[in-house]
């Protein structure tokens, strides 16, 4: 039998073996929000089209990830994975195209706070696989969730129509953007908030279809691949409706907004994620994940001057943080029945939201 003590520095020595890889999840998320800023900026600047920005940028990715990964060597891929990754290069490419429309609308706070609604997921499998109990967390959950939307919708985290505007300093100057500024309301939301479902649809699918973790790399680049594919004629149909209708469609070149979306934006957070669900066991919709995006936008927000509201952005957050929680929360009694089983308690989309310690890859 251990010791107290002995079980101390067992604990101890975890958490140091997993510094590393926390500091890493923090650093990519870091340099991927600060791509979202840079895209943002880019697309209000120059007015280019957000698909074919987007397509651009999926471009040069698909070929370094099919460098990279080289599914076609190996161990060969069945039909019964190939098929599902092209059909998720599907999903993957609406998802960026209502991700990218969602941004320039709304702003890259509320797109990337929108991407948690994906835990929506987490609240549906309840429903459909978990106990009655398990079924009102999972909807209590849910009705946090839309709180937090509806507070981000009426602007909660804007400066100029945060309800805490009275407790900043300066509001003698903010008094412009006060009348200008209108709240979107959760219509103006509904881009981003679906985008958001379909990104945890993308990462369900991919877990699903890939049985070990190098399997999952390797069918990402299919997906992308496909994405990319996808998105072509609808690039090309932003070139041919934007010179018939008598403008020109331009694509001003921007070194860093082109870089930073292909490097952090696709590539590199990927096989960040790809380690903390590995390392660290945790998902994209988890609190822990939330935290570190939260943190990483109040830098950003500061950093590009924008329109924000500290006080009721951590209210947004707070709001989100407990209703994500509750949404993909699962019988603790029963996690090590969950551990056993591949798809768990909470039945096929269970395991995507799963804060368990073991993840199915």
């Amino acid at each position: 039998m251990m010791s107290p003590k002995q079980i101390s520095d067992d604990r101890g020595s975890s958490h140091f073996r997993h510094t590393p890889f926390q500091i890493i999840h923090v650093i990519g998320n870091f340099f991927r929000i600060w791509s979202v800023y840079s895209m943002y900026r880019y697309l209000n600047q120059t007015g280019a089209p957000v698909v074919l920005f987007l397509f651009c940028c999926l471009v040069p990715s698909s070929f370094i990830f099919l460098i990279l990964q080289k599914p076609w060597k190996g161990r060969a891929l069945s039909s019964q994975q190939i098929v599902p990754s092209l059909i998720n290069g599907v999903i993957t490419a609406l998802y960026f195209i209502l991700w990218g429309k969602g941004l320039k609308s709304c702003g890259p706070l509320r797109a990337i706070l929108s991407e948690y609604s994906g835990a929506v997921l987490g609240v549906l499998s309840g429903v459909l696989y978990g106990r009655r109990g398990q079924v009102w967390k999972k909807v209590g959950g849910l009705v946090a969730m839309l709180v937090a939307l509806f507070f981000l919708s009426q602007g909660w985290a804007t400066s100029s129509l945060s309800p805490f505007y009275i407790l900043l300093p300066n509001t003698d100057t903010k008094e412009e953007e006060l009348v200008t500024e209108q709240a979107l309301g959760l219509m103006g939301m509904m881009i981003p908030v679906v985008a958001g479902i379909l990104s945890a649809l993308r990462r369900v699918i991919a877990r699903r279809v890939s049985l070990k973790n190098q399997q999952k790399k390797r069918l990402h680049a299919i997906t992308i691949t496909s994405a990319t594919c996808f998105l072509f004629p609808l690039a090309m149909w932003d070139l041919v409706t934007g010179s018939s209708s008598g403008k020109a469609v331009e694509l001003p070149f921007s070194a860093w907004a082109f870089l930073a979306t292909i490097v952090f934006g696709i590539i590199l957070i990927f096989y960040v994620d790809n380690i903390a669900e590995e390392r660290l066991h945790m998902v994209f919709s988890s609190p822990r994940h939330l935290m570190v995006a939260g943190a990483c936008i109040i830098v950003m927000e500061i950093a590009y001057e924008m329109n924000f509201s500290l006080p009721g952005f951590i209210v947004c957050c707070l709001v989100l943080g407990f209703g994500i929680y509750e949404a993909t929360s699962l019988e603790r009694s029963k996690k090590d029945s969950s551990i056993k089983s591949e798809d768990g308690p909470n039945g096929i989309l269970g395991n995507d939201f799963d804060t368990s310690p073991v993840l199915p890859i």
